[in-house]
């Protein structure tokens, strides 16, 4: 055969491998609302970056009829490019093929990426739109997930992995996505579940659809599992392309910074009117963040999830952030177990990509209750505590309100390592909040007065102005600067700037023991 015959033989053979499990079955995956493997792989990285790797992998299983229906790539599609100019690797499971069904071969595909990966310090991104296990290839295939756990385990904190629902992902398949850092869904065509609606139906006698099981909406708002949730997949995809703005390449690496045109000195009036004068009315802590970052520009994660509590990334004079903020307009700002969690994983992601953190706190204390108290408050909430005094990155604190309780301390407070801890004029640092601590210390003298509720005002009042206040804190140092509001863009970029060069360790060790 000559180099020619070759040559057009390896067409062939190229166009075969596109067209994954078929036209009418890339046509099947249209008329769902879905793109194909490789359409996907097209607008998640920049345009003719994508180089292929292993196309002509088949998979070995001759059992159940099998020997006979080979696709090339088998069901997979695994390479590299670039997303904005940066070296990435992506796999994209094709639905086409098999179902997307993981077999030994298609495992070994993802684990030789994710190798790949991890060696040269680039982050992985997941296209994971799969049936499961492939069922002839039995044991062989839940192996391969294992193996892919592994790599999942050994790669994380060391470069960032993604993981993109573009259609069913359940069983064991589920547990890789949990283990990567972001996870992204788009409505009414992605779902995860441990086991779907007929087996739950089966064993609880609980009627459920796909949906409302393991649909985007649930998982993004309920369950916490998706930190993402998009009406498309274009978005979706556009969506992770945004989140490598703010995220570096491993974790020896910094973060892109951002040159922007936002002035680095700009003073912002509206600062002043965010608060209100009533510290028992809420606000929208989105304001502060949006009016001090550059260009008001905020990436929200897990936005429809613990809505007490913001975080997410920006750019501060150019400076890569992570936001933690509560929020007072949901449950007054208060922690609880989900916000809890939810800080803690987002803080230890920024701590291990060497994303510094800023703080906006306004936090009336921890969410009480029985159900609270029942479901771990302690556990969880000691999680965000440990994230915090464990993390190195350049840490900074602005206390907008209220800094009450055990919150005070667990909100980055400078006995746990924050470098720069602000705070604004009507900043309230105390144990508890006046009308709480008032009811505590002058329970008998109330209750013996002419005007119980005069007595308790005019108590209240004197509490304000004697310890519910920011100076007590600056007096000890505890808080470095009690600053005017319209400065506070330009005092968190000059904290970043000196900050720059941080070194700060922990004592060797294995590996602490969060609790979780």
């Amino acid at each position: 055969m000559s180099i020619h015959e070759k040559l057009q033989k390896l067409e062939e053979m190229g166009r075969a491998a596109e067209q994954g499990g078929g036209l009418e079955r890339i046509e099947a995956q249209h008329e769902r609302g879905k793109l194909s493997a490789r359409e996907r792989l097209d607008l998640l990285l920049d345009e003719g970056s994508f180089v292929e790797l292993d196309r002509f992998v088949t998979h070995r299983s001759s059992d159940f009829g099998l020997e006979d229906k080979k696709f090339l790539g088998d069901g997979v599609v695994t390479g590299y490019g670039t997303i904005h100019g940066r070296l990435v690797y992506a796999f994209s499971q094709d639905f086409t093929v098999f179902g997307g069904s993981l077999s030994e071969t298609h495992a070994e595909k993802i684990v030789k990426l994710q190798e790949m990966a991890i060696r040269n310090g680039a982050p992985i991104i997941g296209l994971n739109d799969s049936g499961g296990a492939r069922i002839q290839e039995g044991v062989v295939s839940l192996g391969g997930y294992a193996d892919i756990f592994l790599r999942n385990t050994l790669a994380s904190g060391v470069i960032p992995q993604i993981s993109v629902i573009l259609g069913p992902c359940a069983g064991g398949a589920v547990y890789s996505p949990a283990i990567t850092d972001f996870v992204y869904m788009v409505r009414g065509t992605s779902y995860m579940f441990v086991t779907g609606p007929n087996v739950v139906k089966t064993v609880t006698h609980e009627d459920i659809d796909m949906e409302g099981l393991g649909g985007a909406d649930i998982h993004a708002s309920r369950s916490g599992v998706a930190h993402f949730a998009l009406d498309s997949e274009p978005e979706c995809l556009a969506s992770v392309r945004e989140l490598f703005h703010y995220i570096p390449q491993n974790n020896t690496e910094t973060p892109p910074s951002s040159p922007g045109a936002d002035p680095h000195d700009r003073r912002d009036e509206k600062l002043l009117e965010i608060v209100p004068e009533n510290p028992n009315h809420p606000y929208d802590m989105r304001e502060v963040v949006t009016h001090v970052v550059d260009d008001g520009a905020f990436y929200e994660v897990h936005e429809r999830f613990a809505g007490n509590l913001l975080v997410g990334f920006a750019h501060l004079g150019g400076h890569p952030v992570g936001i933690v903020a509560n929020q007072p307009a949901v449950l007054a700002g208060v922690l609880d177990i989900d916000s809890s969690d939810k800080g803690a994983r987002f803080v230890r992601f920024c701590d291990a990509f060497n994303i510094p953190l800023v703080v906006l706190e306004d936090v009336p204390g921890f969410l009480p209750g029985v159900a609270q108290e029942h479901g771990g408050i302690i556990r969880h909430g000691a999680k965000l505590l440990y994230a915090f005094a464990e993390a190195t990155v350049p840490k900074i604190t602005v206390i907008t309100r209220k800094a009450y309780g055990g919150a005070y301390d667990v909100m980055n407070s400078k006995h746990i390592r924050g470098d720069v801890n602000l705070a604004w004029p009507q900043a309230e640092i105390a144990v508890m909040g006046p009308k709480g601590a008032v009811e505590v210390l002058f329970r008998k003298e109330i209750a013996a007065s002419d005007d119980p509720q005069a007595a308790t005002d005019a108590r209240i009042e004197e509490y304000r102005e004697k310890f519910a206040h920011p100076y007590i804190a600056a007096a000890r140092g505890y808080v470095d600067d009690v600053i005017d509001p319209r400065e506070t863009r330009p005092r968190l970029i000059s904290a970043l700037d000196m900050l720059r060069n941080k070194r700060d360790e922990n004592p060797l060790k294995k590996h602490g023991n969060i609790p979780l």
